[in-house]
């Protein structure tokens, strides 16, 4: 009888580690406002089909915390977790992580149990679901952690990628690589080989592929191949969008990537590449690509500034962005921010083109007993 080679089959999960930063703006003024139980919430994001939110409580979560400022990470779906919260962290003068311990008061009780409320909720959850820890908030505040009176928080998450099986059979004969599919779009778009389609955008040509073209845009899809396509045998003009915005935007089209923005390597091209952002979320807007919508919010997020928050508010209150929005408004609660904004250039154009935005902020700074003043406020 021949031999027979042993085969063992072993299940493969792999994993990638993802960071995200959020800043509490007007950290001053949001121990004013949030009294103790009540937080400050960032923007939900999604990690694999897993939404997540940080809260920062600046007065405690409850009265066994009410000298300190509790930090949370919660999935709002706790089953079949992909992704894991691995640390949250504060961010010193540098950027860089500082150790929780530098933060902790002196008790005790372990952090994480320092809140009965918070332990039974703990019990009930997949352990991955919940991660946080309390902050002697002396500690922070004489740290020099909170700059310009901003407080940065990282989280770090560990996400798990697809499971597979792999077969090992003595030698491995076949090795079969990752897929490279991003890679022939973008050589398509490069060669344009079999365009059937051309774009006039303020004088420079672009060709392109009306079915790929279709497949990632329901706009193009009716415009392309629905009841507009006999219009479309002639060059489309797209004299509303500069030409480098529709190069950008055809790129990600063909590749789902976006490697223009997060390469900046001084702050003249970090400020043009926050710039393309702003005209590329447009974009996406328009033509109803949501991940590329996505992804430019998020890259306005983390760029907000005196300078430009007044134009994000815009695009937030006109595009539906509501993270944006949440961002640029908790920027504005600090004095400081909100002085230099109504003196940056984008302050009249928000005026004039989003009234209902600057009410809100004006409510929301208001005193929070001040509630029929707010009403009144939104109502004019």
């Amino acid at each position: 009888m021949a031999d027979q080679r042993k085969v063992s089959t072993a299940i493969v999960a792999e994993y990638e580690e993802r960071s995200f930063v959020f800043k509490v703006h007007g950290y001053s003024r949001a121990k004013e406002l949030f009294k103790n139980g009540e937080c400050v919430a960032a923007p939900p994001f999604s990690v694999r089909g897993d939404n997540w939110v940080l809260k920062c409580y600046p007065n405690g979560r409850s009265a066994l915390s009410a000298a300190c400022i509790f930090l949370l990470l919660h999935s709002a779906d706790v089953k079949d977790v992909n992704a894991e919260a691995r640390s949250i962290r504060v961010l010193g003068k540098d950027g860089l992580p500082v150790p929780a311990t530098q933060f902790m008061g002196n008790t005790s009780v372990p952090a994480l149990t320092a809140d009965l409320e918070f332990l039974l909720g703990w019990m009930s959850r997949p352990k991955n679901s919940f991660f946080g820890y309390h902050i002697d908030r002396v500690k922070l505040e004489q740290s020099g952690c909170i700059i310009d009176d901003c407080l940065s928080i990282r989280c770090d998450l560990t996400v798990k990628k697809d499971i597979h099986s792999e077969e090992a059979s003595g030698n491995q004969f076949v090795v079969v690589p990752p897929t490279d599919l991003h890679q022939h779009y973008r050589d398509l778009l490069d060669s344009m080989d079999g365009a059937d389609v051309t774009f006039h955008v303020r004088g420079e040509k672009f060709l392109a592929h009306r079915i790929v073209l279709a497949a990632r845009s329901s706009v193009f899809k009716a415009e392309l191949l629905g009841t507009m396509k006999e219009k479309t045998d002639r060059p489309i003009e797209i004299g509303d969008m500069e030409p480098d915005v529709f190069k950008s935007l055809l790129h990600f089209i063909y590749t789902d990537s976006l490697p223009v923005l997060g390469l900046a390597s001084n702050q003249g091209e970090a400020r043009r590449d926050v710039v393309m952002a702003g005209h590329l979320l447009v974009a996406a807007d328009r033509y109803n690509i949501g991940r590329l919508k996505l992804m430019c919010e998020h890259k306005l997020c983390s760029h907000i500034d005196a300078n430009m928050v007044a134009t994000s508010l815009a695009l937030a209150e006109q595009h539906n962005c509501s993270g944006l929005k949440e961002a640029c408004l908790q920027f504005l609660t600090s004095p400081s921010n909100l002085e230099a904004m109504k003196a940056s250039d984008g302050y009249e154009h928000l005026k004039i083109s989003c009234p209902s935005a600057l009410k809100e902020l004006i409510a929301r700074l208001l005193p929070v007993e001040m509630t029929t003043a707010k009403e009144i406020i939104m109502e004019i």
